[in-house]
């Protein structure tokens, strides 16, 4: 069979016998081999019919492994012809996703407040502009400008302006160059931003939000994490006071 970014070991084999045939014990296993081959979204494991055969076991076992794999958002089947397994998303990937879902929840059900999670945020993003002041290159003030850019002359509770500062965001959390922080952080910008633009975005200034945005990049291209820090923490307590002033901050 070939499959993208298969390596196979000295007997042939892809993947290395698992201590049992359990379905958790096989999902451990094919988790393994797609961190150690470094495969990607849509890279293919082949079908249902092969994986048993390799690992030995009955097509239910392997579709139990499979299933446990597709609720972490790892794999993908599909059926028909082309089929097969798939990869879904990176370890990373669906950390983040599992994430985003269980503070979706969370919200819905009225368990956390907005306020807790810029708090929480807070303590996520404000390191996270140090590691990146430490690792930018000119390229991301480049990107982090360009973020501004596109923000600028827009309504703050427009999309236009959203998507800008999700980008804004999402560079700091990429330059930071810390795979795990990074996923921590997805949730802000697939559950949080929507709903707090939902929200304050009426009552947000939005030269403002540009102004602390420019602090952020200023420190960040002169290479100082304590000011990075100081600034993304002044830009996110900016965003917690607007909650504090329309009440009711409960998710829903």
């Amino acid at each position: 069979m070939t499959v993208k970014g298969t390596r196979t070991g000295a007997a042939g084999l892809r993947f290395a016998p698992p201590r049992s045939t359990s379905s958790e014990q096989i999902a451990m296993e094919i988790r393994r081999y797609v961190v150690q081959q470094g495969l990607r979204p849509d890279d293919r494991l082949g079908t249902e019919n092969e994986l048993a055969a390799e690992f030995g076991v009955s097509r239910p076992t392997l579709r139990e492994a499979l299933r446990l794999l597709a609720s972490s958002h790892l794999v993908r089947t599909t059926r028909g012809r082309g089929g097969g397994v798939f990869v879904a998303s990176t370890q990373n990937e669906g950390v983040g996703r599992n994430l985003s879902e269980s503070i979706a929840t969370m919200l819905e059900t009225d368990s956390i407040s907005l306020r807790e999670l810029v708090d929480a945020r807070i303590l996520l993003e404000a390191p996270l502009a140090g590691l990146a002041a430490q690792n930018a290159t000119e390229r991301t003030a480049v990107e982090l400008e360009a973020a501004i850019a596109e923000a600028r002359g827009n309504h703050p509770a427009s999309d236009e302006f959203r998507l800008a500062d999700a980008r804004f965001h999402r560079t700091i959390a990429t330059a930071a160059g810390n795979e795990l922080l990074h996923a921590f952080t997805s949730w802000t910008l697939d559950v949080l931003q929507p709903l707090l633009i939902a929200r304050i975005g009426d009552t947000i200034d939005g030269d403002a939000i540009l102004h602390q945005h420019r602090n952020i990049v200023r420190a960040v291209r002169r290479g100082h994490p304590a000011g990075a820090q100081r600034a993304m923490r002044r830009h996110l307590e900016y965003v917690r006071d607007r909650i504090g002033e329309v009440g009711g901050e409960r998710g829903t």
